[in-house]
Formats: C-alpha cells, sequence, structure tokens
C-alpha cells in the first residue's frame, strides 16, 4: 500500500512538472523584421498584373518607346506590332516578346521593360486570417503590423477555437515555413511572446478545437 502512495505522489509530481512546462514555441529569427520585406521574399519572380504601369524602351527608337498601364484585358498596344499580352509573365519575358515581334521591322531591337506602379504587388503583400474567427479577412499590409492587429482586424477567434495552435504560414527564399502563435496565451493572459510582427503575405491560421 506504502509503495502504492508512493508511485502515486511521484505521477501527480510528474503531471504537475509537465502541465506547468510548456514547448518552447517555432518562431521566425529575431533578425528578421518589417525592413526585409519586399517582392523577392514573396515570389522568385514578379508576373505582371492588370494595372501595373509599364515603361517600355526600345534602344535607338525612341519613336517605339512608350509609358502605358496594362489594360483589363491583360494586353498592351506596342506601336508597329499592336496588342501584346502582358499580365502572368515578367517583364523580362515580355521585353522578349517584343524583341520577337518587333525584328520583323527594327533590325536587331533591344527593348527594356521597367515596372514603375504594380498594383499586383499590392494583392500579393495582404495579409489574410481564416478558420476559426469571427470573419476570414483579406488586409493590406501595414509596416509594424502584429498577430493581434491582423486577429482583432478579423473580429478575434470565435467559440470554438483551438486559439493555442494557431499558425503562421510565411514564405520565404527557402520555401513556406509555419511558425507557433499561441493566440489564447496573447488574448487572456497577455503573454505576448508568440505576438510577433507581420511581413507582407503572411497568412494567420486558427484551428477548431476537436472537443
Amino acid at each position: 500500500m506504502k509503495k502504492i502512495l508512493t508511485n502515486l505522489v511521484i505521477l501527480m509530481l510528474i503531471a504537475g512538472m509537465t502541465a506547468c512546462t510548456k514547448t518552447k514555441p517555432n518562431l521566425p529569427p529575431e533578425t528578421i523584421s518589417s525592413q526585409d520585406a519586399g517582392p523577392s521574399v514573396l515570389v522568385e519572380s514578379y508576373k505582371m498584373s492588370v494595372g501595373d504601369q509599364l515603361q517600355i524602351n526600345v534602344w535607338k527608337n525612341p519613336e517605339l518607346s512608350l509609358a502605358t498601364p496594362i489594360r483589363p484585358d491583360g494586353k498592351i498596344s506596342v506601336p508597329l506590332i499592336g496588342d501584346v499580352m502582358a499580365v502572368g509573365v515578367t517583364p523580362e519575358e515580355l521585353a522578349l516578346d517584343i524583341e520577337t515581334k518587333l525584328s520583323e521591322y527594327v533590325k536587331t531591337p533591344n527593348v527594356t521593360v521597367i515596372l514603375t506602379d504594380l498594383q499586383g504587388h499590392a494583392f500579393l503583400s495582404r495579409i489574410r486570417v481564416t478558420g476559426s474567427v469571427v470573419q476570414n479577412i483579406s488586409m493590406p499590409y501595414h509596416q509594424g503590423m502584429t498577430v493581434l492587429d491582423a486577429i482583432l482586424e478579423a473580429g478575434s477567434v470565435d467559440l470554438f477555437a483551438n486559439a493555442n495552435s494557431t499558425k503562421l504560414h510565411r514564405r520565404t527564399v527557402e520555401g513556406t515555413v509555419a511558425y507557433d502563435i499561441r493566440l489564447k496565451d496573447i488574448l487572456e493572459s497577455g503573454d505576448m511572446t508568440t505576438n510577433i510582427n507581420l511581413l507582407p503575405g503572411d497568412v494567420i491560421t486558427v484551428p477548431q478545437s476537436t472537443f
């Protein structure tokens, strides 16, 4: 009997120590900040979108050079060759396409395409909150935004949220990485350990509780 009681005490102590111990959350390196944000973090090569403003220069042929936005149909109009599809390709690919078409009229054309206003980048940079929240949202990124800011924009978590199992998904040059967000600790205990600063393109997912 004494041995049984001793074992029970040991088990209770172990259970108490386990309950008091939290696994260290997986967080992004402290060196990452909003100053590191940019298109190169989000995508390997930017593919142009409707509304992007382009400056197209044809070397030694200023009459063929132009500044133009990409139209709603995804095309731009270039002197001599007419409409050229610009949506869904990189500036380098568009320049090569224009060079190929212009070669029928101009000897060895040299074309450069410069993005002067990136409307599509604003979409890539948005912060998204999904899952067990009051409202799934997609919002513009602003420097200094934190996880808590985004969750409050979503109306906070709902009654079925498993808030401490929240994940933040971030695109990096090494691929997509998921970080641990203890949202319940943030909202109920004021523990800001995982209330990290957001970067453009971050996605926050709040899972539902299984019970």
